[in-house]
């Protein structure tokens, strides 16, 4: 098995796509108004966002969703 890392602009143009397709401008804009660079506490994000994850739990999710 073999990974593309796509560049950060790459990424950030697929997930505005995304956002831009599932909700309406002006929620667009309010959101990305809100991420901004270097606001928030990434380190306090992450942990609650993978609060009970393992590295293996995260690598069986990842194989199943490229199952699909």
């Amino acid at each position: 098995m073999s990974t593309v890392v796509e560049s950060e602009q790459e990424l950030t143009e697929e997930a505005i796509g995304i956002l831009r397709r599932n909700l309406p401008p002006h929620k667009v804009a309010r959101l990305l108004s809100i991420w901004q660079i270097g606001r928030g506490d990434y380190v306090k994000e992450c942990d609650a966002l993978f609060e009970g994850e393992t590295v293996n739990s995260l690598f069986e999710q990842a194989s199943a969703y490229q199952a699909k």
